[in-house]
């Protein structure tokens, strides 16, 4: 069908009028501003709080406000493969017929810029805490239970990175991306960031974990690997008041000072460093806890390995070494965090951004964005208590999350706030099974690995095992277990 040259002059006015029209229509600058679902829980009061605090408000009303900014490079976080410009098509694409700017990439990476690292670390330490009160999740005997531990992440190879992040320096040349190093101390259950401190990879774990004890108080029992049983360092832990369960490792030669029911004994230990006008520093009482842990494969095979804990829970009838021995693996709960950032976030690629303020501001970002999940995960085991924490997905969590932004869902603060919305429900419609799934330990197959002491000693394939717990009570360490 043809039409007549009477109809398209006609439609070109229409067109012509809609455009006039659209032109004419205010834009809607704060609009965009929104992480869908999870604007109820990063809202735009706190939001403006933290740009208002950390000085870094716009001096004039912008297209890209500095609200709007914040939630974009939170929503870089969610989108971790998407584009700048496919980043904003997906926070306007919900918002219907409200008319919104249109930046360029260019534009919205000067915004970036423009608001700093500041207010994301700002509202990262708002966002940051234990979520959950420790009647309910991750609690030993009235104390909450926090691990600590670290991890690095890869950054971009670029000459405005690698100054304050370097790469690894062998024998001959330097090999590698540059890397981050990050500490955290997560609380176990919900697995929630408590605190976080990051730098350069030259930096050894201890001296970023020193700057998290402030967020360590008496409820708190901190779980840690052997490489934070300096004495230094548990000595600091103690003037917090926070009790702590280490292993330590064989370097360490304790002697008996008081040997208890349960098999483990009480001693002190000191700084072997003698420092001038100091001598070897205050002595610390503390429980030595050792035992040989034998690992049963369900194809016969065995493992046997010596377990040495150091705590500060002397009270042996409160505190049975058995119980402290199983209570130690919940110290994995941080690798999971770690794994959630790296490999479900970032699903195991580099860091994005190319400038050191990039950088810091980015992982804020993650850290941000991975807390705001698990309150909403929380919220969600609130409701029903039956539920497991260990049955929620957290790929699930991130997914819905997403959705949400799209579909411009839950992005309105209303008064009665709905704990379980349409991450919620998604979540629920995609549980964990009740018993947990078996994964082989390394996600991606290295060609060459740093741990070549521990080749051929993992399966190939997943199975089930069984524990079994002899505690020394003889005080006598070999290399081979007792029978």
């Amino acid at each position: 069908m043809v039409s007549s040259p009477g109809t398209s002059t006609r439609r070109s006015r229409v067109a012509a009028s809609a455009s006039v029209e659209r032109s004419l229509a205010p834009l809607d600058l704060y609009a965009p501003g929104h992480l869908g679902e999870l604007t109820q829980i990063i809202d735009p009061c706190l939001v403006d709080a933290v740009v208002a605090e950390t000085a870094a408000q716009e001096q004039r009303l912008r297209l890209l406000p500095a609200r709007v900014v914040v939630y974009f490079v939170l929503a870089l976080a969610v989108f971790e493969r998407v584009s700048y410009a496919g980043v904003w098509e997906k926070l306007t694409a919900g918002l219907g017929k409200v008319i919104t700017a249109c930046p360029c990439a260019s534009s919205l990476s000067r915004a970036r810029r423009r608001l700093g690292t500041a207010p994301l670390r700002r509202l990262f330490e708002a966002m940051a805490g234990p979520v959950a009160s420790p009647a309910r999740r991750g609690s030993y005997r009235g104390r909450r239970l926090v691990a600590l531990d670290g991890t690095t992440q890869c950054v971009p190879d670029d000459p405005a990175v690698t100054w304050h992040f370097p790469k690894h320096i062998g024998e001959v040349k330097e090999f590698g991306y540059p890397m981050v190093r990050l500490v955290a101390l997560v609380e176990c259950g919900t697995r929630a960031l408590i605190d976080a401190a990051f730098g350069p990879d030259r930096i050894g774990e201890l001296s970023y974990a020193h700057r998290l004890l402030t967020s360590l108080n008496t409820s708190m029992l901190l779980l840690a690997d052997a490489y934070y049983d300096a004495v230094d360092f548990l000595n600091a832990v103690s003037e917090t008041g926070a009790a702590f369960l280490l292993r330590s490792t064989r370097k360490r030669c304790p002697t008996t000072r008081h040997a208890l029911p349960d098999g483990s004994y009480l001693t002190f230990i000191r700084s072997q460093h003698y420092r001038a006008g100091r001598g070897y520093g205050r002595r610390l009482q503390v429980r030595i806890i050792e035992a040989w842990v034998t690992v049963s494969l369900e194809d016969g095979t065995q493992r046997t390995e010596l377990w040495r804990l150091i705590t500060s829970l002397l009270d042996a009838d409160r505190y049975p070494a058995l119980e402290l021995i199983e209570l130690y693996h919940r110290r994995w709960e941080a690798e999971t965090c770690f794994f959630a950032l790296k490999s479900t976030i970032l699903d195991g690629r580099i860091l994005r951004s190319r400038t050191v303020p990039g950088v810091e501001q980015e992982l804020y970002v993650l850290l941000t964005v991975y807390q705001a999940l698990v309150r909403t995960a929380d919220d969600l085991t609130f409701v029903h208590a039956e539920l497991p924490s260990h049955r929620i997905s957290f790929t699930v969590l991130l997914r819905a999350a997403a959705d949400t932004i799209v579909a411009g869902e839950g992005m309105e603060i209303v008064a009665a706030a709905t704990l379980v919305g349409a991450i919620g429900r998604a979540t629920l419609a995609n549980l964990h099974p009740p018993r947990p799934r078996h994964r082989l330990k390394a996600r991606i197959r290295k060609r060459h690995s740093k741990y070549p002491f521990t080749r051929n000693r993992h399966p190939r394939k997943c199975m089930r095992y069984t524990l079994r717990t002899t505690i020394i009570t003889d005080g006598v360490l070999d290399k081979t277990a007792h029978g």
